[in-house]
């Protein structure tokens, strides 16, 4: 038995890279070992440290399935359009010196 948390959802990842214009994209195919995702696989892109917004994301009761209709959903897309947009920053007010 695995020793997890009732609400953790362990996966077994295959990992895949696309590269696009000169640049890397890297797509993780997620199987559930324990707990529920939103399809049996589920293939997400990912700047590493960043991951797509949901609908680029793709699902299949397989590994194949999963990566097709995440390269589906990706085909044709810009990669900066792939990832949700971060806000802009606090802008700090600068004291008035006059």
């Amino acid at each position: 038995m695995l020793d997890v948390d009732g609400k953790d959802i362990l996966t077994r990842v295959t990992k895949y890279n696309l590269i696009r214009s000169d640049r890397m994209l890297h797509i993780d195919v997620h199987e559930a070992i324990f707990g529920k995702l939103a399809g049996k696989f589920v293939a997400v892109p990912n700047l590493i440290n960043i991951i797509a917004k949901q609908e680029y994301q793709g699902t299949g009761n397989t590994e194949k399935e999963a990566l097709e209709n995440c390269l589906s959903k990706i085909k044709g897309i810009e990669l900066e359009k792939l990832f949700p947009e971060r806000p802009a920053p606090k802008q700090t007010q600068k004291p008035d010196n006059s």
